[in-house]
């Protein structure tokens, strides 16, 4: 039997890929989905933080459209940012004419210094991400904006972060753009989302209903111990489970602190890779969205709020009509933990939103109120730091004694899904699936790509 670890959307496609009826999923929630999954609350759908898919993928397409029967949005996406008190458009190094002065200039002049040097104007090879963003947009607009939003998104300076993650997801900008953006609007889009698809329905889980349809889910299945030896789990309830092969989703620290006889040196590797927290700020205001965007990013350092999306801009049935349901992440981690309990945030992130004009008390309906919830995800974003590669390296050779085979790619943040697999068919007995699981920077195609991937190679 197949024993697969976590019934997030990596456990559903693998579980799914390789036949359901050969998988037995071990999930302690009493939900499927994991990240994905959606809450429905008075009215709203609420995602854990602004799902879409972007995905290029032909059969990640295909097969997220027959999960919903062909009941999706596609969208052009509008995406904003916000400094002190200006509403810039996306990416900001494009749109300086919208960045108050004196930072304007201050900005436009720093870049057009650092791209003077030779070969500036290609993307640089840097030893950490600091040097990344000054190099791409020089130093002012990089501790400005770059330095300050990596800050709040990954609790961590730029200098503690690698640039292997990076891929087409921040934009190196060419010096045409960034001078012709700072005298006005480009008129063109830049950012590397331009078209998203978002379920018509039940939040963006539905887009994966079809997976886990037929699958065998053991729900509060809480996973106690791995004998990696004797090829079993034990659960919380005493309960034993054998398995043939093991596909783990669970996030890497976790199954590390499960499996037994670890050896010191894997156990210290695990306790060195760093992963974000989330705490959703849910709020339902009773009055329309005042800006067009979906999704905007704050760059103020003052503010906790560091995303914020709009849930009835991706489908209207997420909210009743009228309402707007504001969802803004706050992030913190072990190096940049909470200042405040969740609730005292909580009441200083929706103050933010008054703040800001997202949220506008004198727009209420007599009789009606705002309302709010909390959501914590403790497992948020990777951190890739100049600890991972190394620790990883020392986890997956330990692992490689128990059935898991090499890959190319197992210290990258990426994968290239159009490089067939170089694990030999029937060789391997140990899988890791997942953003979590295999510590990588993955989006929701990239979790069903590995899921089919793992079928391939069983």
């Amino acid at each position: 039997m197949i024993v697969i670890l976590g019934a997030g959307l990596s456990g559903l496609s693998a579980s799914y890929h390789l036949g359901h009826g050969r998988c037995m999923l071990l999930e302690r929630n009493a939900h499927a989905f994991g990240h994905i999954a959606s809450q429905q609350r008075e009215g709203f759908s609420w995602d854990i933080g602004p799902h879409v898919s972007f995905t290029k993928n032909d059969y990640v397409k295909t097969l997220f459209e027959q999960c919903v029967e062909g009941g999706f949005e596609e969208l052009e996406v509008k995406v904003g940012n916000y400094f002190k008190g200006h509403w810039i458009a996306h990416p900001a190094q494009t749109a300086l004419h919208q960045v108050p002065q004196p930072e304007r200039d201050a900005c436009l002049a720093s870049f057009i210094q650092t791209r003077a040097h030779p070969g500036a104007d290609l993307p640089v090879t840097a030893s950490d991400y600091q040097q990344w963003i000054e190099r791409a947009f020089g130093p002012v607009f990089a501790s400005t904006f770059s330095a300050a939003y990596t800050r709040k998104y990954w609790t961590r300076p730029p200098c503690d972060l690698t640039t292997e993650w990076i891929g087409g997801r921040v934009l190196y900008p060419d010096i045409d753009d960034v001078t012709r953006g700072a005298a006005g609007p480009l008129n063109r889009p830049l950012h590397y989302i331009t078209r998203v698809r978002y379920p018509k329905h039940g939040g963006y889980q539905s887009f994966a209903a079809g997976l886990r349809r037929g699958s065998r889910i053991r729900h509060g299945a809480d996973v106690s111990a791995v004998d990696l030896k004797q090829r079993e789990v034990w659960l919380l309830d005493g309960s034993r489970i054998e398995f043939d092969r093991l596909v783990n989703t669970l996030p890497l620290p976790v199954f590390i602190g499960a499996c037994r006889d670890v050896p010191s040196r894997v156990a210290e590797a695990a306790r060195h890779l760093s992963c974000t927290q989330l705490l959703l700020v849910n709020v339902a205001a009773p009055h329309e969205s005042p800006r067009p965007e979906h999704w905007l990013y704050v760059y103020d350092e003052d503010k906790l709020s560091t995303r914020i999306n709009f849930t009835e801009k991706l489908s209207r049935n997420n909210a009743p009509k009228g309402w707007t349901g504001v969802q803004t992440e706050v992030y913190f981690s072990r190096h940049r933990p909470l200042s405040a309990t969740p609730q005292e945030v909580a009441a200083r992130v929706e103050e933010e939103l008054v703040v800001m004009g997202l949220v506008d008390p004198s727009r209420f309906p007599v009789g009606t109120k705002s309302h709010r919830h909390l959501h914590l995800a403790p497992w948020a974003n990777v951190i890739f730091d100049h600890d991972t590669a190394p620790a990883l390296d020392t986890i997956w050779g330990w692992l490689e004694t128990y059935g898991l085979q090499r890959e190319p790619d197992d210290l990258h943040p990426l994968t290239d899904w159009s490089v067939p697999p170089a694990t030999r068919e029937g060789d391997a007995t140990l899988f890791m699936a997942g953003r979590f699981g295999q510590w990588k920077y993955y989006w929701t195609d990239d979790c069903v790509l590995r899921g089919k991937r793992i079928s391939e190679v069983i």
